[in-house]
């Protein structure tokens, strides 16, 4: 039962971590701060500009590999 547990957990971080655990904490970082500053002003362009961010950071690494 221990096993079938870790590898359920196991799936779900490999799923939304990834490969990269900085562009994971990226996108939870974007998600909050969108959330907290959307009654204040319009935030939906937060999210569209975290992945622009993101994205090249994220293949520059690749290839560095």
């Amino acid at each position: 039962m221990t096993a079938k547990i870790r590898n359920f957990l196991a799936f779900w971080y490999d799923f939304f971590v990834g490969d990269d655990w900085r562009v994971a904490i990226g996108v939870v970082l974007a998600v909050a701060t969108t959330a907290a500053i959307h009654t204040a002003i319009p935030a939906w362009w937060l999210l569209p500009l975290t992945v622009a961010v993101l994205l090249p950071f994220t293949v520059w690494r690749a290839i560095r590999r």
